[in-house]
């Protein structure tokens, strides 16, 4: 895969966790999955995870978890948490924690699994 496509797929993945967690946090809640609520509640979290990607500099490595998955996972955590409170939304402590931990997994963690797949495939 070239840089490029590399920085795409690894953006694209980014996006899908983090309207993943949006998604099942609405369907938790009985809010329901309609696009236009869904995408309310993932954007404060994507513009966090875009600050994180600009603030790792992700396009150099974007398949590292400790380079890209950390500051992308950070940044969508702390800056949607932020974008939440100035919107009015909610940040109880309870939701901040979840929020860390399931976005810590799985922006972080699918890195971590490629990488362990690279490793294998190399050896």
């Amino acid at each position: 895969m070239t840089g490029g496509r590399r920085v795409l797929a690894a953006a694209a993945a980014d996006v899908v966790c983090v309207v993943a967690f949006a998604a099942t946090g609405r369907r938790s809640h009985a809010e329901g999955l309609d696009l236009v609520g869904t995408a309310g509640t993932a954007a404060p979290f994507l513009g966090g995870l875009a600050l994180g990607w600009l603030a790792g500099r992700g396009w150099r490595e974007p398949l590292s978890p400790l380079r890209t998955g950390v500051p992308a996972w950070v940044g969508a955590v702390a800056g949607g948490m932020v974008l939440r409170r100035v919107t009015g939304e909610g940040t109880a402590p309870s939701f901040v924690v979840v929020a860390s931990v399931v976005l810590g997994a799985t922006l972080v963690g699918w890195r971590g699994v490629a990488a362990a797949v690279r490793r294998r495939s190399a050896s």
